[in-house]
């Protein structure tokens, strides 16, 4: 066993080539490999990449753009000199923790993919395995940090943390009474990094930059997927086009010559949450539907092959989020644990009965909520999922066949509806 826990402590050795170019046609990037100068378990300073890739035994290397422009049909590229998370070096290590792994740094990035959306307010997000587990936004960072630790308490162990302000104090307190891998904040308030140092081996990180995260929005960058058999699929990366309220479209559609439409505007507490939830929705893995309620992500869907599927296990999520919250909230005991008492007579199967019946009764939070879904519904089954959870308001791409039928659904449960006019498909 003791193998097993130092292969996850080992950095390996990387014989990817210290610098990388890249040509298309005539035009040119260059690439430089990074390397960090960070004490090892024996306190001894080791100059070496990442720690390993997405498993120990896979050698990976992180590479900063240094070198060259790309434009591509009138498109422009991120140029070199806009390095966020590629561009850390040890200064920005304000602990370093261990070396990075490939993960670490792909769970900040995607972080930071959702936040430059959400700049105008405090936010928080907790990502793992390269999607959020809770995302919220508040009038303060630690509000915000809570509310979004609370979303997925059991998710968010071993997270990451990633936040669009100064970490303040209280902030910091709250981080470190948990258990997380990375937290990552554009800057820390005095005394804020010496409480997060009493958890020894998680990394801070102040990523450089990041006050200009917004700008960041209206820029693309390429992305690349490598095949098996070593081929590669190039893109560019999406762009957001719903970035404010005023750009959600009216969810009308015609069937048989007749108009329907979404007869109830919505509230401006559900624009808020819509358009939150769709930013967050950039950084959630494809096919997925999430719910949100007062700025916080109430239950996450994720990588499912089927809508209404992914609509369903968000509930579920939802529903077990909740009762595990209130169980940790009156007991300080995760709700598995309480299971595991009362399966082995230690604790009163009341209370038990009694945080699922609460949850049931409260639709584990999902009353008055948003539902947002990251593409069209084929069929209004997937909607009558949110719906009757108590959901209020709901926002999709649109251009479905059956967007008649989707309207009708929302018109007959007293919600509202607005469409985006555009996927977001993470792969």
């Amino acid at each position: 066993m003791s193998e097993i826990r130092q292969m996850y402590r080992t950095v390996m050795d990387d014989h990817f080539p210290p610098t990388l170019t890249i040509r298309f046609g005539d035009q040119t990037l260059e690439y430089r490999k990074r390397a960090w100068k960070l004490p090892d378990d024996a306190g001894d300073l080791v100059e070496k990449g990442l720690r390993y890739g997405e498993n120990p035994g896979q050698e990976a290397a992180l590479y900063e753009l240094v070198g060259g422009n790309l434009t591509l049909g009138g498109c422009t590229f991120l140029e070199s000199g806009n390095g966020l998370v590629a561009a850390l070096a040890e200064e920005h290590m304000l602990q370093a923790g261990k070396h990075p792994g490939k993960t670490n740094l792909t769970d900040v990035d995607n972080g930071l993919n959702i936040l430059k959306y959400l700049m105008d307010s405090p936010t928080a997000v907790i990502l793992k395995h390269n999607n959020p587990c809770g995302a919220a936004q508040a009038a303060s960072l630690d509000d915000a940090y809570a509310r979004a630790n609370r979303a997925d308490r059991v998710a968010a162990f071993g997270g990451a943390l990633v936040v669009n302000r100064a970490l303040d104090r209280t902030t910091a307190e709250a981080v470190a009474a948990n258990y997380l891998e990375v937290v990552a904040a554009p800057d820390y308030e005095e005394g804020a990094v010496d409480l997060l140092k009493r958890r020894r081996d998680l990394r801070i990180l102040a990523v450089p930059r990041m006050d200009r995260l917004a700008a960041y929005r209206a820029r693309r960058t390429v992305e690349f997927k490598a095949l098996m058999d070593g081929g590669l699929i190039v893109q560019q990366s999406p762009l957001n086009t719903v970035n404010r309220a005023e750009d959600f479209r009216p969810a009308v559609a015609v069937k048989d010559g007749v108009e329907h439409r979404v007869l109830r505007p919505p509230t401006p507490s559900e624009v808020a949450d819509l358009l939150f939830g769709w930013c967050v929705e950039q950084g959630v893995t494809s096919n997925s539907v999430l719910y949100v309620k007062d700025r916080c992500t109430v239950g996450i869907g994720t990588g499912e092959q089927d809508r209404v599927g992914v609509a369903e296990i968000a509930v579920f999520k939802a529903y077990t989020k909740h009762a595990d919250a209130l169980c940790f909230d009156r007991w300080g005991l995760p709700m598995k644990d309480l299971e595991l008492q009362v399966a082995r007579g230690q604790a009163d199967r009341a209370r038990l009965e009694e945080l699922r019946a609460e949850t049931a009764r409260l639709k584990g939070g999902l009353i008055g909520s948003s539902m947002i879904s990251d593409a069209f519904f084929p069929f209004r089954d997937g909607v009558d999922v949110g719906l009757r959870e108590g959901v209020s308001a709901v926002c999709q791409a649109g251009g479905s066949n059956r967007d008649w039928e989707v309207i009708d659904a929302i018109n007959e449960a007293g919600a509202t509806m607005v469409f985006t006019g555009q996927r977001c498909f993470k792969h």
